[in-house]
């Protein structure tokens, strides 16, 4: 029987389509220390952005000669030495197209957020205050999004933000592409150009940041930040200091350098719009994570 273990978590139509096909289906997670040890008995390794599978667990795996297939149920793969597992013998595929729509529906409604106050004022109302005139906020049409980073999701949200009446402009490191109808800047022309600037890069935990001191300094006083893709992208001391001193209007995070997020100074911003890593967390990115998980186990097992 082959054993796959999703070790952190996995929609529930698609587990039961595995069992029904004959796989056992293990959902539990394991510090890396225990899955070191766990991860010998298993064909199949799926995961999410909890769980890190490095070099040691890899490793542990091989030692045992069983584990075939990792899955990364999502876009970005950062969380896995995918160039050393592959050298192994051990296939590592993700499910990149399943979440993109909902990663950029939570960007635009980041920028909602933050063009409209919604993130603060259903703070301070609950609190008994009501600060109409502090919340005169503006329109996102007519605004400049420059979206760093063009892949799947970078696309959803050029799409929707095209629909709002946004002007789109992009960057990414493969150069402009023909078949978009959006005009490619530098990254640094894109940063003094845009109202909006929204992440969509892939970033592993220990590399640089993207958006130094330096580069933050470059974007249009009053403009806002989003990150939905990872939070090394984003230096948290330098974007805390622009949003201090009113260079930056205002900031969004769906992801942190360290998860949970334990930053005082990101928690109790009044400039930050947050959530808990959600960008994928809808019904139907979930489910369509599991129907891609289940396609990719069955083409490789039967």
């Amino acid at each position: 029987m082959v054993r796959v273990l999703a070790s952190d978590g996995m929609d529930k139509a698609a587990a039961r389509t595995l069992e029904e096909a004959g796989y056992e289906v293990v959902q539990q997670f394991y510090e890396a220390e225990e899955l070191k040890e766990r991860v010998k008995e298993f064909d199949v390794l799926v995961v999410r952005s909890a769980t890190r599978v490095r070099e040691e667990v890899i490793d542990a795996a091989l030692s045992s000669g069983r584990l075939k297939l990792i899955i990364r149920g999502g876009v970005g793969m950062d969380n896995i030495d995918v160039s050393y597992a592959r050298e192994h013998g051990i296939k590592v595929s993700n499910t990149p197209a399943a979440s993109s729509v909902s990663v950029a529906e939570l960007a635009i409604a980041h920028m909602f957020s933050l063009a409209r106050f919604l993130y603060i004022s259903n703070v301070t109302m609950r609190e008994g205050r009501w600060e109409k005139k502090a919340y005169k906020g503006t329109e996102l049409c007519g605004k400049t999004l420059g979206l760093v980073g063009m892949g799947r999701i970078g696309r959803e949200t050029a799409i929707r933000a095209s629909a709002l009446g946004m002007h789109v402009i992009y960057t990414n490191q493969s150069g402009p592409k023909q078949d978009l109808p959006y005009e490619w800047k530098s990254l640094d022309d894109l940063l003094r150009e845009s109202d909006y600037v929204s992440l969509h890069m892939p970033g592993r935990k220990g590399s640089p940041a993207l958006l130094t001191r330096e580069k933050i300094a470059l974007m249009k006083d009053g403009a806002f930040l989003i990150n939905t893709s990872r939070g090394v992208l984003v230096d948290p001391e330098a974007l805390c200091d622009a949003l201090d001193s009113g260079h930056l209007q205002g900031a969004a995070m769906d992801v942190y350098v360290e998860e949970p997020c334990r930053d005082e100074r990101i928690l109790h911003h009044p400039k930050i719009s947050m959530t808990p890593h959600i960008g994928a967390a809808t019904k139907e990115a979930q489910e369509k994570i599991g129907e891609e998980t289940v396609r990719i186990i069955r083409e490789m097992f039967g």
